[in-house]
Parts: C-alpha cells; structure tokens; sequence
C-alpha cells in the first residue's frame, strides 16, 4: 500500500468516527424516544387510545389531557408510569435489592460468601427477574410487574432490632390498593413478604384466582458451570411432605393440580432460593430451562402460582436465600432439608443417617477438612474390616486351589465349558470353598461406594475449603493443564483424579495377585481405572482423595492380613475339607451352589442325548 492510498483511508476513517459523535442523538432525545414507546406500547395495549390531530400547540396539549384521562381511568392507570428506583433491605446476612417497578425482588446478595473467584455472591440480579401479581380487574389483565409501587422508605437497615418492615404501595385510589410488606429480622437467611389486597372486593373480579409469578435466572457461583448445571433445579414440596423435583439434565414443565405446594426452591449447587407459603398454594406450573450459550446464568426457573381471592386478603410469605447446609436448612423447617440430593434409594439413606452423623461428629474437632476425610475413611474402613478378611481370605482359597483347577481343565479340555464348570462345583464342594466368597464381601461395600459419588458433591462444608494443593475440595483441582481440549477428559488433568487411578491399578494388580486371576479376568479390573479418570476428573477434588485414602487403606489392611494368613494352613486346611466324607461336612451346601449344580446337570442332559 503506497502512501497516498493509506492517506486516503486514514482521512474516511476520521471522518467515519467524527460523524459518528457529531450525530449520536444526546439524553434528552434518548428519553424522548423512551417515552415514545411507552406511550406506543400502551395504544396497542388498548390502554391510550388517540387520533391523529394537526400538530398545533392547543391540540397537543388537549390530546395530552386526554391520555392521562384514559390512563387514569384504566384499572391501576396512574401507576403505568413512573421511574425506577431500588430499595435495599439488608441485615447481617442478606442484601435485598427491591425495584419500585413491581415491587419485586431485583437482586439478592449473601453478604457472608463469596463467588469461587471472590466475587460478592448475587444469587440473581436484573429486570429478567420478577415476582408480581397478574389477575383480572375491571375486565382487564393486570400484571403488578409493569406497574410502579411507591415505597414508605428508601432503605432498611436491620441491626440489633428484633424485626423491620418496609412498605411497597401499589394505589388504586387512596382506600383500595396493593400492599407488598417486606420485613427482616437481625440476623436471618428468611425474608418475609406480606401481600395485601385492601378494598379491592369490587376490582378484582370474582371467581377468578390471583397468579403469583416467580422468576430468576440465577447465576453462576461455582468454578464449573458444567457441574453447577448438572446440580442446580426446581425443588417443590407438597402439604403430604412429599419433595420432587424437574430433571436437572433437560428444559423440563411441569403442572401440580392434584395437591398444594407448600414451598418451591430455585436451587443452584450450593445455594437455593426459596419461596414458602405455609397455607399452600392451590395450583402451581413448575419451569426449568438451560441457556448453554450463557457463561453468567446457570439456568433460568419459573414458578406459577396461584392464591384464592378473598376479601381483604393477607398472604404472608417467607424467602429462604442462603447455602444448601443440611442443618442450616433443616433449622428452617418446613423440610428444606430435603432438597439435598443425597442418592438413590438405599445410598440416600446410606449418606444422611450414617455417613452425614458421623461427618458431623468428625467436624466438632474444627480439623482441616482434609483431615476429617481421613478420619472418615479410616473409621469405615474399620467397621468394613471383617468384611475385607473374608474377601480376602476367600480369594486366597481360590488362588490355593488353583493348581488343581488347571489340572481339572486338562483333563476336561475347555471346549466342554458346562462340564469343566460342574466339576469345579465338585471341587469347591469338597473343599469347602465358596467361588463368590471373595465378591459378595465387595458387593455389600459397593453400595457405600457409590453413596460417596453423590455424598461429597451436594456437600457444602467443603466448598472453598483446602487441603494440599487442593484450593478447593468442592470441585476439581487442575493442576495439570494441556491449554488445549483432549477428548473425555477437557484441558486439564485432576491431580488427585490421576493419583486416585493409579492407586486403583496397584489395588487392581495386587488384588489379582491374591486371588490368582489368569487371562481375561486379569485385564478386566483394570478397565476400572481407565473409566474413573474419565468420569472422575471433573468431580469434587474432595471425592478423589477420599477414593484415594480408601486405596491406600485398603493396601494397608491387605498387608496385615497377610502377615495373619498362613496359605499353608489354608492348603492344610483344605486338604482335610476333602478327606471328610459327604454326610459328614459340618458345612450345609449353599442353596446357590445347588442351582448352580442342578443348572449344569440340566446343560448335560442334551448334550449325552446327541
């Protein structure tokens, strides 16, 4: 590019920019056309109804007139316009932003945390959020989220006062209006929030219900949105006690007709907001979505519901805002508490009535949480220890009878797969061993294990909590990073996830060497590892350890039942099994172990028939 060329253009593009400025309209204009459209929004509305008129001054001033007569006269019409404001109400824990514009909730801050990156934590903010009344008055649809309340002060301050109150008006005429009552005490997580309805018996129109709506689209808290996501919903209660909730995988709908709703959660991983009506609400429509091309909003949750219109109405509510502890919620009442996801069937009661007792017995000691996993740990593993000597004691059985096994085979040749098995039955019955000894010890532990997957992340204790290099044992701890996406796995590596699986490989390797595992069964245990490095990279760092600790404990207890365990013993032991006659064993069949046999005998008989 020569230079005349590049003259050229650097003098369009100044001129570009400068004409930009010289012709961007100022304020006042930017208000005018505000107003524009309020004004056009409310003919099609049907609330303003104009003709067109010649522009001169004395018309457009009786034109004017004559919209703010149609306005007034509309039902609520003088509160169509107005201007934002917000109100705070806050105390030692919460920071409640209410806007006069609905006199709805704008924005809550927990004063006491902080977001994973430090950030004052904002449970939801801005116009998306609303929580209004909709109904019917004088033949018209009213929704308070497009009218303007007027509040009694311009802030709440509580400290060191049992309880305070802030008035939100909403005026029909100075003897029939809406009254939305905020009131919070000293030091709480629950707002109270009274809706009053005062002469309105004539406006609103009977037979019909009043709609509360509730809105939030709730932000991101937590260092993975993935995960935040894949824990955050709508919880929902009936007056039976009975809590349900969306599906926190997909956009899901739901209505509840059958039954009232005594309270309903927008719940993000470690925190919830809750609405509560103690009295329950008549019908209720349930929302959930997911905006994945948001990086602020976790998921956006909408409730419906409705209230009985009576004369004079009060409806007092209560908001919880604050973290999804199990005995902060449960102080609360109402079941709160039960909206902590804790598994499945027998691993939910698994997690709340042991594990949970005996972590919150651990955590009276104020160690570091990583000390207390440790302690957790060594603690199962001890009540789990019988369990693990006969495992093992079971699987060295196997690995002693295993010569003989390989001469059953020769013998037999593995083409003859049911009987090669039918004699091993024989086998295991004169010696007196059972093949599953050394599973069914494992399968009655593995349902603890998998209460742990859903015990460490629903639990909040650990959020922002370190150990180590572990930054925070309520999510992972990406120590090693790729800077760049590897498949299943993402752009980093969790430390303690890698350590975890090697663990899991030695624990495979000597494990096989107990039990004498040979061909496919040999390589099969250590697929495990590979799966756990996958699915466990992006969990709780918290959990990892915990597998990890188990691993290494479990390594130690093998070793010490080893020094206890005399094969030659076993093999002695064994060996007289077999002398003892049938009739004689002291030591009943197993009723597996018989259909087991009568199976084989039944897979031989087509077999002799060809």
């Amino acid at each position: 590019m020569d230079k005349n060329t590049f003259t050229g253009l650097f003098l369009i593009m100044l001129i570009l920019v400068g004409s930009f400025y010289l012709t961007k309209p100022s304020e006042a204009d930017i208000n005018k056309e505000k107003q524009r459209i309020h004004l056009d929004s409310l003919k099609k509305s049907g609330v303003i109804k104009t003709t067109i008129t010649p522009k001169v001054d004395s018309v457009v001033k009786k034109a004017t007139v004559l919209i703010d007569s149609a306005v007034l006269k509309s039902p609520f019409g003088a509160a169509t316009a107005g201007t934002e404001q917000l109100v705070t109400i806050e105390n030692d824990n919460l920071r409640v932003k209410v806007s006069t514009h609905g006199g709805r909730i704008q924005s809550v801050e927990l004063k006491k945390y902080k977001t994973f990156d430090k950030k004052p934590l904002i449970l939801f903010e801005g116009e998306q959020n609303h929580l209004g009344l909709t109904f019917t008055a004088a033949g018209k649809k009213i929704n308070t989220n497009d009218l303007y309340f007027k509040p009694s002060a311009k802030s709440l301050n509580v400290s060191g006062k049992d309880s305070s109150s802030i008035t939100f008006r909403l005026n029909y005429s100075a003897a029939q209006y809406i009254d939305f009552v905020y009131s919070l005490s000293a030091k709480a997580n629950k707002l109270h929030l009274d809706l009053k309805l005062t002469g309105l018996d004539n406006i609103v129109e009977k037979g019909n219900l009043l709609n509360l709506n509730w809105q939030a689209s709730v932000l991101k808290t937590e260092r993975d949105m993935t995960m935040e996501r894949q824990y955050s919903t709508v919880y929902y209660k009936n007056t039976d006690d009975d809590v349900d909730f969306l599906n926190p995988a997909k956009d899901e709908e739901k209505e509840i007709t059958d039954k009232k709703i005594q309270w309903v959660s927008f719940q993000q991983h470690f925190f919830s907001s809750v609405l509560i009506y103690k009295n329950g609400f008549s019908k209720s429509a349930l929302h959930v979505s997911t905006d994945t091309a948001s990086r602020t909003e976790t998921k956006q949750m909408l409730a419906n519901l409705q209230l009985p219109v009576t004369s004079n109405a009060i409806y007092p509510l209560e908001f919880y805002f604050g973290p999804n502890e199990f005995k902060t919620l449960k102080a609360e009442g109402y079941n709160l508490d039960k909206q902590i996801n804790m598994g499945w069937g027998p691993l939910k009661y698994i997690n709340r009535y042991a594990v949970l007792v005996v972590f919150d017995f651990l955590k009276q000691f104020n160690w570091n949480y990583g000390i207390v996993i440790l302690a957790l740990t060594v603690l199962l593993k001890l009540i789990l220890s019988p369990l693990t000597y006969k495992s093992y004691l079971s699987m060295a059985k196997m690995r002693i009878l295993k010569p003989e096994m390989d001469e059953i085979k020769a013998k037999v040749g593995e083409e003859n797969a049911t009987q090669l098995q039918q004699e091993y039955m024989k086998l295991y019955k004169k010696a007196g061993v059972n093949p599953l000894g050394g599973c069914l010890p494992m399968l009655l532990q593995m349902p603890i294990v998998f209460a742990f997957l859903r015990f460490f992340p629903a639990l909040f204790e650990l959020r922002g909590e370190s150990f180590l290099w572990m930054h925070d044992l309520s999510t992972y701890d990406d120590v090693i990073k790729f800077g760049f996406n590897v498949p299943f796995l993402g752009s980093y590596l969790s430390l303690m996830c890698l350590l975890m699986t090697i663990s899991t490989f030695i624990y495979t390797y000597f494990n096989n060497q107990v039990s004498g595992a040979t061909g496919q069964m040999k390589y099969i245990g250590y697929i495990t590892p590979i799966m756990f490095i996958v699915f466990l990279n992006k969990y709780p760092s918290g959990l990892n350890y915990y597998y990890f600790l188990a691993n290494m404990l479990t390594f130690a207890q093998q070793y010490l039942i080893r020094l206890m365990v005399d094969d030659k013993k076993i093999h002695a032991q064994i060996q007289e099994n077999k002398k003892k006659p049938e009739d004689s064993k002291t030591k009943k069949k197993s009723g597996f172990a018989d259909k087991m046999e009568q199976y084989m005998r039944q897979q031989q008989l087509p077999a002799k028939k060809k």
